[in-house]
């Protein structure tokens, strides 16, 4: 018998300890400097990879949405792009958004390189490469907005220097302590920040670039569309899946810190908000082309979702779930919207990138005061406006400067035989439209 009580006690009594242990760590809502090191630091990379695999959703959405004649220089372009952000943004793009002075304009043209230390957080390593991946994705907006019809040498030209000048600078003008953080201007993941730069870049480029050979009539009207009908719109599905996914780190990552009871429950929040904010711009762009078409319309509906996911990331915290639907579904049909102002003004996206990425980055970015009290409509819309004539600009002028010295646009020949052609040498698909 007292063998069988000490059986039985002691498992007992370890599980007593072990949930007085338990309780007493649930109690703690900090931990140690090292571990909130450790934890900020995965948070960072977990994050940060997520992102990077938006590159593969970007490539697999542009390849979908143009002819099959122009999908190699497509993906030649996405992998292109990626590698050139990432240099950049190394060789002197970080420096520009966080060497810059507590409300300045502008950081150090110096490389970078790490100087981590417990006490500021995380590993430098961790958030340079963080931030690197957002770089790369706001030169990923440009890339099929302009496809089909620019020449692929000069895109990298370009995309050099929106990796290395541009975007650092508006970056640093708000996380990097400038003067839009001084003002109180918001954005929590980059509505404007990363959206709607790389959208207002995309809309000088196509300005300037002009539209594909034949997509529009002398009145303005698009042309039936079969001569530029999609590749692959399971390609173009199968990518916007992959960018929704890769959203969670791009939203959740923001929030900069996992130390904490709260930093997880935030996390966990944005999650969700990020989540409803896309359903909610599928929905929405679902019932509204039904109601103006006679039809559903797919590819409206897949770029509603990314228009809801742009709307959110300005302030993905602070809103209800059902305010994050209301958000994102305000973004779905600014993207139907936003795609018929294009067409009247006979500008050729070929991806719906403006609508999605420029159009509700800004909605998104005004929205924020609606649901966050410390935000003031005044900061958020001097941000927006300076933030995008800014980029508008400047991409116009480079733009411009380009196509009148070496050239952006390739000939028509080869817009007819397909830039896969003239360009890479390399033809995706075996069939030809």
């Amino acid at each position: 018998m007292t063998k069988l009580i000490k059986r039985i006690t002691a498992p007992v009594l370890s599980l007593v300890f072990l949930l007085n242990m338990s309780s007493a760590g649930m109690a703690e809502t900090t931990v140690s400097a090292e571990v909130g090191f450790i934890f900020n630091t995965l948070l960072f990379l977990i994050c940060g990879f997520l992102v990077m695999f938006m590159a593969a959703g970007f490539a697999m959405l542009e390849s979908g949405m143009v002819t099959s004649k122009s999908v190699s220089v497509i993906c030649a372009k996405n992998i292109g792009l990626y590698a050139i952000s990432g240099i950049m943004f190394w060789l002197v793009g970080y420096n520009l958004a966080y060497g810059i002075p507590e409300g300045g304009y502008i950081g150090t043209f110096m490389p970078w390189s790490d100087a981590s230390a417990i006490d500021t957080g995380y590993s430098d390593g961790s958030d340079w490469f963080f931030q690197m991946v957002f770089c790369a994705t706001t030169v990923s907006i440009c890339s099929g907005a302009m496809a089909e019809r620019v020449k692929l040498w000069p895109f990298f030209l370009f995309a050099a220097i929106l990796a290395g000048v541009i975007y650092p600078i508006v970056m640093g003008w708000q996380w990097g302590g400038g003067w839009l953080a001084s003002l109180g201007f918001s954005d929590f993941a980059g509505s404007t920040l990363v959206h709607s730069t790389g959208g207002a870049a995309a809309l000088a480029g196509i300005i300037v670039l002009g539209a594909r050979s034949g997509r529009f009539d002398n009145k303005g009207q698009a042309l039936p569309i079969k001569p530029f009908a999609a590749s692959s719109i399971p390609l173009v599905t199968i990518g916007v899946f992959i960018l929704w996914l890769g959203w969670f780190g791009f939203n959740g990552g923001s929030q900069l810190a996992l130390g904490t009871f709260a930093d997880a429950v935030a996390i966990s929040t944005i999650f969700i908000n990020t989540n409803l904010a896309a359903c909610g711009g599928v929905l929405a762009a679902a019932i509204l082309t039904r109601l103006m078409f006679g039809k559903t319309d797919v590819v409206q509906m897949l770029n509603g979702a990314i228009g809801g996911l742009v709307a959110i990331t300005a302030e993905p915290l602070a809103p209800s779930p059902f305010a994050a639907i209301l958000i994102g579904a305000v973004g779905g049909m600014i993207v139907i919207f936003g795609t018929k102002i294009l067409f009247n003004f006979k500008l050729d996206d070929v991806v719906g990138a403006i609508p999605a990425h420029l159009f509700a980055g800004i909605w998104g970015t005004l929205a924020v005061p609606l649901t966050n009290a410390d935000a003031s409509f005044s900061a958020q819309l001097i941000g927006v406006l300076s933030i995008n004539i800014f980029v508008f600009v400047v991409a116009y002028v480079i733009w411009f400067f380009m196509k009148n010295t070496f050239g952006i646009r390739v000939s028509k020949e080869a817009e007819t035989k397909g830039t896969d052609v003239t360009e890479t040498g390399v033809i995706a698909y075996a069939i030809r439209d």
